[in-house]
Protein backbone atom coordinates (compact mmCIF):
# COMPACT_ATOMS: atom_id res chain seq x y z
CA UNK A 1 0.00 0.00 0.00
CA UNK A 2 2.76 2.40 0.80
CA UNK A 3 4.70 1.50 -2.09
CA UNK A 4 1.71 2.86 -4.10
CA UNK A 5 1.15 5.98 -2.07
CA UNK A 6 4.85 6.86 -2.28
CA UNK A 7 5.05 6.07 -6.42
CA UNK A 8 1.69 7.76 -7.16
CA UNK A 9 3.46 10.96 -4.69
CA UNK A 10 6.79 11.18 -7.10
CA UNK A 11 4.38 11.07 -10.55
CA UNK A 12 2.14 13.89 -9.67
CA UNK A 13 5.80 15.96 -8.35
CA UNK A 14 6.72 14.87 -11.71
CA UNK A 15 3.97 16.25 -13.88
CA UNK A 16 3.86 19.00 -11.26
CA UNK A 17 7.41 19.95 -12.25
CA UNK A 18 6.95 19.64 -15.76
CA UNK A 19 4.16 21.97 -15.93
CA UNK A 20 6.14 24.26 -13.87
CA UNK A 21 8.74 23.93 -16.63
CA UNK A 22 6.21 24.88 -19.12
CA UNK A 23 4.65 27.55 -17.22
CA UNK A 24 8.66 28.90 -16.88
CA UNK A 25 9.51 28.69 -20.07
CA UNK A 26 6.15 31.31 -21.25
CA UNK A 27 6.90 33.57 -18.24
CA UNK A 28 10.61 33.94 -19.94
CA UNK A 29 8.57 35.12 -23.12
CA UNK A 30 6.30 37.21 -21.41
CA UNK A 31 8.72 38.54 -18.51
CA UNK A 32 5.88 38.65 -15.53
CA UNK A 33 8.06 38.87 -12.94
CA UNK A 34 4.71 38.76 -10.57
CA UNK A 35 4.35 35.20 -12.13
CA UNK A 36 8.19 34.28 -11.76
CA UNK A 37 8.01 34.85 -8.52
CA UNK A 38 4.69 32.64 -7.55
CA UNK A 39 6.84 30.09 -9.41
CA UNK A 40 9.61 30.53 -6.54
CA UNK A 41 6.74 30.22 -4.23
CA UNK A 42 6.00 26.78 -5.51
CA UNK A 43 9.81 25.94 -6.00
CA UNK A 44 9.41 26.06 -2.18
CA UNK A 45 6.40 24.11 -1.65
CA UNK A 46 8.05 21.19 -3.81
CA UNK A 47 10.64 21.51 -2.12
CA UNK A 48 9.31 21.03 1.96
CA UNK A 49 6.73 18.11 -0.25
CA UNK A 50 10.02 16.20 -1.23
CA UNK A 51 11.78 16.87 2.29
CA UNK A 52 8.43 15.29 3.73
CA UNK A 53 8.33 12.38 1.01
CA UNK A 54 12.16 11.93 2.13
CA UNK A 55 11.05 11.57 5.79
CA UNK A 56 8.28 8.29 4.52
CA UNK A 57 11.13 6.81 2.80
CA UNK A 58 13.50 7.10 6.04
CA UNK A 59 10.99 5.02 8.36
CA UNK A 60 10.39 2.29 5.29
CA UNK A 61 13.86 2.43 5.05
CA UNK A 62 14.17 2.11 0.95
CA UNK A 63 17.40 3.08 -0.02
CA UNK A 64 16.69 3.17 -3.46
CA UNK A 65 13.83 5.38 -2.90
CA UNK A 66 15.74 7.75 -0.89
CA UNK A 67 18.98 7.91 -3.78
CA UNK A 68 15.60 8.93 -5.87
CA UNK A 69 14.56 11.77 -3.80
CA UNK A 70 17.54 12.93 -3.30
CA UNK A 71 18.40 13.18 -7.13
CA UNK A 72 14.99 15.33 -7.66
CA UNK A 73 16.02 17.68 -4.90
CA UNK A 74 19.38 18.19 -6.71
CA UNK A 75 17.34 19.04 -9.82
CA UNK A 76 15.29 21.06 -7.71
CA UNK A 77 17.99 22.90 -6.61
CA UNK A 78 19.34 23.54 -9.66
CA UNK A 79 16.15 24.62 -11.15
CA UNK A 80 16.07 27.41 -8.17
CA UNK A 81 19.28 28.16 -8.96
CA UNK A 82 18.57 29.18 -12.64
CA UNK A 83 15.65 30.84 -11.81
CA UNK A 84 17.62 33.43 -9.40
CA UNK A 85 19.53 33.89 -12.02
CA UNK A 86 16.86 34.24 -14.63
CA UNK A 87 15.71 37.26 -11.84
CA UNK A 88 18.60 39.07 -11.73
CA UNK A 89 18.83 39.28 -15.31
CA UNK A 90 15.92 40.67 -15.93
CA UNK A 91 16.29 43.04 -12.96
CA UNK A 92 19.60 44.30 -14.62
CA UNK A 93 17.93 44.99 -18.31
CA UNK A 94 19.25 48.10 -19.34
CA UNK A 95 19.92 46.73 -23.03
CA UNK A 96 23.64 46.39 -23.47
CA UNK A 97 24.58 44.33 -26.08
CA UNK A 98 26.58 42.12 -23.89
CA UNK A 99 24.04 42.02 -21.80
CA UNK A 100 21.67 40.13 -24.13
CA UNK A 101 24.31 38.26 -25.28
CA UNK A 102 24.29 36.97 -22.13
CA UNK A 103 21.25 36.26 -22.03
CA UNK A 104 20.89 34.44 -25.05
CA UNK A 105 23.62 32.42 -24.24
CA UNK A 106 21.86 31.68 -20.61
CA UNK A 107 18.47 30.57 -22.90
CA UNK A 108 20.20 28.39 -24.44
CA UNK A 109 21.72 26.60 -22.09
CA UNK A 110 18.60 26.64 -19.88
CA UNK A 111 17.10 24.82 -23.04
CA UNK A 112 20.03 21.88 -23.25
CA UNK A 113 19.76 21.54 -19.50
CA UNK A 114 15.95 21.07 -19.78
CA UNK A 115 16.34 18.14 -22.53
CA UNK A 116 18.40 16.35 -20.15
CA UNK A 117 16.44 17.05 -17.09
CA UNK A 118 13.34 15.58 -18.75
CA UNK A 119 15.47 12.87 -19.91
CA UNK A 120 17.06 11.90 -16.43
CA UNK A 121 13.74 12.30 -14.69
CA UNK A 122 11.94 9.51 -17.45
CA UNK A 123 15.07 7.53 -16.66
CA UNK A 124 14.19 7.64 -13.04
CA UNK A 125 10.90 7.23 -13.54
CA UNK A 126 11.34 3.81 -15.49
CA UNK A 127 13.67 2.92 -12.94
CA UNK A 128 10.93 3.58 -10.37
CA UNK A 129 8.66 1.45 -12.00
CA UNK A 130 10.94 -1.53 -12.44
CA UNK A 131 12.01 -1.16 -9.07
CA UNK A 132 8.34 -1.34 -7.97
CA UNK A 133 7.50 -4.49 -10.50
CA UNK A 134 10.55 -5.84 -8.53
CA UNK A 135 9.70 -5.81 -5.40
CA UNK A 136 5.60 -6.76 -6.26
CA UNK A 137 7.07 -9.96 -7.72
CA UNK A 138 9.14 -10.83 -4.90
CA UNK A 139 5.77 -9.72 -2.47
CA UNK A 140 3.84 -12.11 -4.87
CA UNK A 141 6.08 -15.36 -4.36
Amino acid sequence: MMMLTTTTALTLTLTMMMMMMRIMMTMMVMKKKMMMMKMMMMMINMMIIMMIMMMLMMMMMMMMMMIMMMMMMMIMMMMMMIMIMMMMMMRRRRRSRRMMRMRRMMMGMMRMRMMRMRRMLLLLLLLLMMMMLIRMNVHVE
